[in-house]
Formats: structure tokens, sequence, C-alpha cells
């Protein structure tokens, strides 16, 4: 089963702002979640039923699966001390 990715324009513009090699780390993991969307190492977040959390170096990715519509929807991606303000 493959899932689709859906990246929001917000989510979209924190990529594009960081630095190339960042970015390409970020975008191989984020494919990868296409096939395997629980990976090893995938935090289940507190307080929420479907949203996770990777960890890319010092950058987090968080998102939400809807597992029914095989649907990934990307939340934020940001540098670890930023990730977790609203």
């Amino acid at each position: 089963m493959t899932y689709t990715i859906i990246t929001p324009k917000a989510v979209q513009k924190q990529l594009d702002a960081l630095p190339n090699d960042v970015y390409d780390r970020l975008a191989v993991r984020i494919q990868q979640l296409a096939e395997e969307p629980r990976p090893d190492g995938v935090v289940k977040m507190k307080g929420t039923d479907n949203e996770y959390r990777i960890r890319i170096g010092d950058y987090r990715v968080r998102y939400e699966i809807d597992d029914k519509g095989l649907l990934i929807l990307l939340l934020q991606c940001k540098h670890r001390k930023n990730v977790y303000r609203k």
C-alpha cells in the first residue's frame, strides 16, 4: 500500500526556506513515508489520535496519517526548537 503525501502551501514554504543539504535529507525521508508511514523511530504525539513525528537530525517532521484514505498530511517541517510552538 502506497500512501499519498499531501504538502500544504504553508509546509512547502517551510521546506523551501531550509538549507539545501537539510532539504535533500528531509525530502528523502518524507518520500519514504509513502511506503512506511510509521518507520522506526517514529513518535506518536500525545493528545492526538493520528499525529506522528519523525526526527531527522535537528529537524522534526510532524504529520497525520489517514489509514482509510491512504493519506499522509504534513503539518510542520521545522527545526526542533521551533516545531512545538503554537
